[in-house]
């Protein structure tokens, strides 16, 4: 009689590959951020950055040249979202960016308040960028080769 070991498939975490239904979750997730963060947040930032930087509070100034980064960033992580093997790459750095949107929000706006949405953010990319992080394995895999 042989008794099944509940255990035997998480036993290589590289490998790791979320459910059916998860995965629906997690691509659901990763399009509409993915739309959000190139139409709504970055695409702004590179079609009308100086309208942008004059309907900012007069504590937050950013460079021109900084907002523009900021769109960039934001545009290749919403698009880098979509791609397969870039998913678990792209919600790790928009994880970065926005705890630093957060932190922007609370020490240098001096608005609080206003961190709760970027760190709610961030925290469901660091979701995603764990579920995903087989795909970092097969990347890394594939460039090596």
């Amino acid at each position: 009689m042989t008794t099944a070991n509940p255990t035997a498939n998480f036993s290589d975490n590289a490998t790791y590959r979320p459910g059916k239904v998860r995965n629906r979750v997690l691509w659901t997730l990763q399009i509409l951020l993915g739309l959000f963060f190139i139409i709504a947040s970055g695409g702004p930032k590179l079609v009308i950055p100086n309208t942008l930087m004059e309907n900012a509070p007069e504590n937050l100034t950013i460079p021109l040249g900084l907002l523009i980064f900021i769109g960039v960033v934001e545009v290749a992580g919403g698009i880098g979202l979509m791609v397969p093997r870039l998913s678990a790459l792209a919600a790790a750095g928009l994880s970065v960016l926005t705890v630093l949107a957060a932190a922007t929000q609370a020490f240098i706006a001096d608005k609080p308040a206003m961190a709760i949405f970027p760190l709610v953010l961030a925290a469901i990319f660091g979701w995603i960028a764990y579920e995903r992080r087989a795909t970092i394995t097969d990347l890394r895999n594939s460039l090596s080769r």
